[in-house]
C-alpha cells in the first residue's frame, strides 16, 4: 500500500505539474512559454550533438592508434577485428620502447624542449611588452616583420638559415679571430634564436602577449612609478605577476610545439636523441630490426615487414611520444583556459 500510495502521489505532482504549465502557457500570447522550452531543448540537443561530433572528430584517430597499438598480428591480419582486439598485447609498446631509446629520449627532450621553451618566452614576453607599452621608430613595421614570421613557413628561410648556422660569423667578429663556427646540428645554435625571439612559431607568442599587456590598464604602471619603481621593476614586480596565466599558455605552446617539431630539430638537435627524431626515425629503425630478426632465425636475406606491422608499431610510438605532453596539459588547463578566456576580452 505505501509504495502505490507513493506512486499514486508521483503521478498527482506530474500531472499538476503539467496542467501549470498548460495553464501558464495558455496565459501567453501565441504559445511563447512552450515555443521558448522547445526552442531551447533543441538548441540543447544540437549543441550537445555538435560538441560530440567534434569530440568524435578529435579523439577518433587517437583512439585508431591505441587500438592498433594493442593488437597482434594475428589480429592485424584478420579483417574481421575492426576496432576491438580478441588478443590484445604490449609486445608493441616493448618493441616502440627498445627502438626509441624511450627513457633516454625522454629525459633528453624534457630539458632540452623545457630549456628551449623557457628561453623563448623570456624573449618574447620583453619584445611583447616594448610593442605594448613603448613608443620607438618604425615601431609599426617592426610589428610587421613579427607577423610575417607567422605568416611564413619555415622551410622557405631552411637554405639561409642553414648557410647562416653553417658557416656563423656574428658581424665578420668571429673570422678576426678564427674561421667560422658551425652551430649546425649542436644546441647552442637553436638557443641562440631561441633567445633572440626567433625560434618556432615565436612571433604568434609575441603577437599573442602584446595582446595581453595593451588589455592591462596603464594606471597599474603609473602608481608604481609615482611609488618610485623604475620600468624593469615595474615589469618585474607589477606586470609580470598578473600574465602569469598567459605566459603559461605561451609555455604550453612553445613545449608542445617544440616537442613534435621536425624542422629545427633536424636542423639542431640531431645528435640528442629528442623524442621528434625518434619518432621520426621510427619506421626505419623497425623495418632494419625486422629484418635482421628474420635472417636470423631463419638463416635468409631477411624480409621487409608487413605494413601493417610496421604502422602498429609507428602508432604505438606515437602515442608513448606525445603522452608525456597530455599530461603537461591536463595539469596546466586551468591556466591555458584562464588565459584564453582574459585575453579575449579586448582582441
Amino acid at each position: 500500500m505505501t509504495n502505490a500510495a507513493a506512486a499514486g502521489s508521483a503521478n498527482e505532482k506530474k500531472q499538476g505539474f503539467f496542467a501549470r504549465y498548460w495553464a501558464r502557457n495558455k496565459a501567453t500570447d501565441n504559445n511563447y512559454l512552450l515555443k521558448r522550452d522547445v526552442a531551447r531543448i533543441a538548441a540543447g540537443i544540437f549543441t550537445t550533438v555538435l560538441l560530440f561530433g567534434l569530440c568524435f572528430l578529435i579523439l577518433q584517430p587517437l583512439l585508431l592508434q591505441f587500438s592498433n597499438s594493442i593488437m597482434s598480428r594475428n589480429d592485424l591480419f584478420d579483417p574481421t577485428v575492426i576496432s576491438i582486439p580478441r588478443e590484445p598485447t604490449l609486445l608493441n609498446y616493448q618493441t616502440a620502447t627498445r627502438l626509441m631509446s624511450y627513457w633516454g629520449s625522454l629525459f633528453n627532450s624534457l630539458w632540452v624542449t623545457a630549456l628551449v621553451a623557457v628561453l623563448q618566452i623570456v624573449a618574447c614576453t620583453l619584445v611583447a611588452y616594448g610593442f605594448a607599452r613603448f613608443e620607438f621608430p618604425l615601431k609599426r613595421f617592426w610589428f610587421a616583420c613579427v607577423i610575417l614570421t607567422v605568416l611564413v613557413p619555415p622551410q622557405v628561410i631552411r637554405s639561409p638559415l642553414f648557410l647562416n648556422f653553417h658557416f656563423f660569423d656574428f658581424f665578420g667578429l668571429v673570422t678576426l679571430f678564427t674561421e667560422p663556427l658551425m652551430l649546425t646540428n649542436t644546441l647552442t645554435g637553436y638557443l641562440i634564436l631561441s633567445a633572440t625571439a626567433m625560434g618556432l612559431r615565436n612571433g604568434l607568442y609575441i603577437f599573442m602577449l602584446r595582446q595581453y599587456f595593451r588589455n592591462m590598464p596603464k594606471e597599474l604602471e603609473e602608481s608604481a612609478w609615482v611609488d618610485g619603481c623604475g620600468k624593469l621593476r615595474t615589469f618585474v614586480q607589477i606586470m609580470l605577476p598578473d600574465a602569469v596565466p598567459m605566459l603559461v599558455s605561451c609555455f604550453l605552446f612553445a613545449f608542445v610545439w617544440q616537442w613534435t617539431d621536425g624542422f629545427y630539430t633536424s636542423m639542431f638537435l640531431r645528435e640528442y636523441g629528442v623524442m621528434a627524431v625518434q619518432m621520426a626515425g621510427l619506421g626505419d629503425a623497425f623495418h632494419f630490426d625486422y629484418v635482421r630478426q628474420v635472417a636470423a632465425a631463419t638463416g635468409t636475406q631477411g624480409a621487409a615487414p608487413p605494413i601493417a606491422l610496421l604502422q602498429a608499431v609507428i602508432s604505438t610510438g606515437v602515442l608513448i611520444g606525445i603522452a608525456p605532453v597530455i599530461v603537461i596539459y591536463l595539469f596546466a588547463q586551468r591556466y591555458f583556459v584562464e588565459s584564453i578566456g582574459q585575453s579575449g576580452i579586448k582582441m
